[in-house]
């Protein structure tokens, strides 16, 4: 925003439009009028406001279309309507098209700076989060290159000169050697992986996730997620518990990401729970919609990381028992299940266990067009 904000006044009546001038004046705004919507919508193109003032009652194109129009030439524009013929209704319907706030005439001039301001803020706000954002995925692609080129190409390269040293010495190595080589290239292994993962988080695509939607079975999708995740439950002696609805819905989407999906809750719950604990899945259908809850009894989660748990690398505030976290499993989860236009929770008690909860709405396409899922 500029350091002398935009303020656009679109109302009908002179009186009205030379009042909040006068009253606004003294603000330090670019103030610009216009007598009906089709100027006004001129303006807006032109003038670039960051707060316009729309009056509901004009000759020509009404107060509610001028809302709408703005709306669709930059959302982020803070819109206030002001008008005479001030009712509930009219209020509601000029707000579900975008406006941010109702002035009722006449007005006090304190009113009308009070609003202003609340109204600059507001586009101050946004404008900010969309730079942020913007930041945001600039930082991501930065990441993505700094790790690909600077740490997994490095690190692939002495992964494999390891392998071909160890076999070029073979037979020259001692037992204690080898071994040390094996370490060497279980730990290589091991950052490379985890690079893979991290470069996995920052490119899920939810369009290019959505261009493969086809009609999937839930049922197959939680059966390769639990055999996926298997052995690492059988080396801990935990007991992976699932209970599946006869009869359910399809699903309208991706089954491979579906899957990661679901493997990596159900992997996290075997990963936090103590040797020989229990994980429980459930898989039931409500109101057209599929509900998988994965429980255990595992160390649990605070309640202080609970609200950031789905981000970006987040690992937590309060150390829990447990293997280790790379912080991007759950980032990825959200992001996939997103995609699907589902959503995900968690409920959590440090010591006692967590219970995830992936809702999925089913897909609506006729019975006919169901493929057969056995």
């Amino acid at each position: 925003m500029d350091d002398k904000p935009k303020i656009l006044i679109i109302d009908d009546e002179e009186i009205v439009r030379d009042s909040c001038v006068q009253i606004l004046v003294r603000g330090n705004y670019d103030i610009k009028t216009a007598s009906n919507g089709t100027d006004g919508l001129e303006l807006v193109k032109e003038f670039q406001p960051d707060l316009t003032f729309v009056d509901l009652k004009m000759p020509g194109i009404s107060g509610f279309e001028v809302l709408e129009a703005i709306h669709q030439i930059d959302p982020t524009i803070v819109t206030i309507v002001i008008t005479g013929f001030a009712t509930v209704d009219s209020a509601v319907d000029a707000m579900k098209k975008g406006s941010y706030d109702f002035l009722p005439k006449p007005f006090t001039p304190d009113e009308l700076r009070l609003i202003t301001h609340r109204g600059l803020e507001r586009r101050r706000f946004a404008l900010e989060t969309i730079a942020l954002r913007r930041e945001k995925e600039m930082l991501r692609e930065h990441f993505a290159a700094i790790v690909s080129h600077e740490l997994k190409s490095p690190l692939g390269a002495v992964q494999t000169n390891l392998y071909v040293l160890a076999d070029d010495l073979s037979e020259k190595l001692t037992e204690g050697q080898t071994e040390k080589f094996k370490r060497l290239q279980s730990r290589i292994g091991d950052l490379v992986k985890l690079i893979n993962t991290w470069l996995r988080a920052i490119s899920v695509d939810i369009n290019s996730i959505r261009e493969n939607f086809e009609l999937v079975s839930i049922e197959t999708v939680v059966n390769k997620a639990v055999e996926n995740t298997q052995t690492h439950a059988t080396r801990k002696a935990i007991d992976i518990e699932f209970s599946i609805a006869d009869g359910l819905s399809p699903v309208h989407g991706d089954e491979v990401t579906l899957v990661e999906a679901v493997v990596n809750i159900v992997g996290n719950a075997v990963k936090y729970t103590r040797i020989e604990g229990h994980v429980t899945i459930n898989v039931r259908e409500i109101d057209e919609e599929i509900i998988i809850t994965v429980s255990d009894n595992g160390v649990g989660i605070a309640q202080e990381d609970i609200p950031h748990l789905f981000e970006d690398f987040y690992v937590g505030k309060s150390k829990t028992e447990g293997e280790r976290r790379s912080g991007v499993g759950l980032a990825i989860t959200r992001r996939i299940i997103e995609a699907h236009d589902g959503s995900i929770t968690v409920e959590s008690e440090l010591g006692k266990g967590s219970t995830f909860a992936i809702h999925l709405p089913t897909a609506y396409e006729p019975t006919a067009n169901v493929p057969d899922m056995n």
